[in-house]
């Protein structure tokens, strides 16, 4: 029972762990989504690209918290699965490997509770963010709300394909911003970067857009093709933006 009790703390607290690290990126302007995938990343040494490893070493608190999770989690996937040899393969009793896994799965499940806690995600951002301004040189923006991404309202990025709607036309022509669309900067496939495009800036096959606006709007722009049927999908959508 107490290799179930062990394991039950150390996942609890690798959870606690990339929970927090999660957060503390997110307030360091990556999105939750991202924040959240580039701390499990880190914490078990796997999914990393290249262009996330970018994002995380040109910001120096970033590369901290990265550092510090991979330290840990070399150390805590080791004692997991140490723990979980001797939870289940060298139990002294049926009872005591009964009363294990019932330790576990009530553990997981209180876990799980905790991870997806709307509440504890609250007071974890409000202590981290306190932590970041205090102990870093940086400043650091809790960017997530500062953009207001909640209520369907996101940043993404749009590579922009050969047959795309968008393709070989000004910011003018497409006018996103009727469709609730605003584009914050365009990346070339050369490498440049256009920031705060105006709107004669024009958008070219491979570029890389990135935008803020909802995510409906988003999905529906990814499939727009360079036709009629595009149009008339533009035509839609600055209707149903003008309704509301």
């Amino acid at each position: 029972m107490i290799p179930a009790i062990s394991l039950f703390v150390i996942v609890s607290l690798s959870a606690l762990i990339t929970r927090v690290a999660a957060i503390a990126l997110a307030h360091t302007g990556l999105s939750t989504e991202v924040a959240r995938f580039q701390a499990r990343s880190a914490y078990t040494g796997t999914g990393f690209t290249t262009s996330e490893t970018e994002k995380i070493m040109n910001f120096p608190v970033r590369r901290k918290i990265i550092h510090s999770l991979m330290l840990i989690g070399n150390a805590g996937i080791v004692t997991t699965m140490s723990t979980l040899i001797l939870t289940f393969v060298l139990p002294n009793s049926t009872s005591n490997l009964l009363w294990g896994l019932f330790i576990i799965i009530v553990g997981m499940a209180i876990i799980w509770w905790a991870v997806q806690s709307p509440w504890v995600d609250k007071y974890l951002s409000k202590v981290i963010g306190k932590a970041l301004k205090k102990y870093t040189s940086i400043e650091v923006k809790d960017y997530a709300s500062i953009l207001h991404l909640a209520e369907d309202y996101r940043i993404t990025e749009l590579r922009v394909d050969e047959d795309s709607w968008l393709t070989n036309k000004s910011l003018n022509q497409l006018a996103l911003r009727k469709e609730g669309i605003i584009v914050l900067g365009i990346k070339r496939k050369d490498g440049q970067y256009l920031g705060s495009p105006n709107g004669s800036s024009l958008v070219k096959t491979g570029d890389l857009l990135t935008m803020y606006g909802k995510e409906e709007v988003f999905l529906n722009l990814n499939q727009r093709k360079r036709n009629l049927v595009g149009e008339l999908e533009h035509q839609e959508q600055m209707r149903k933006e003008a309704n509301n």
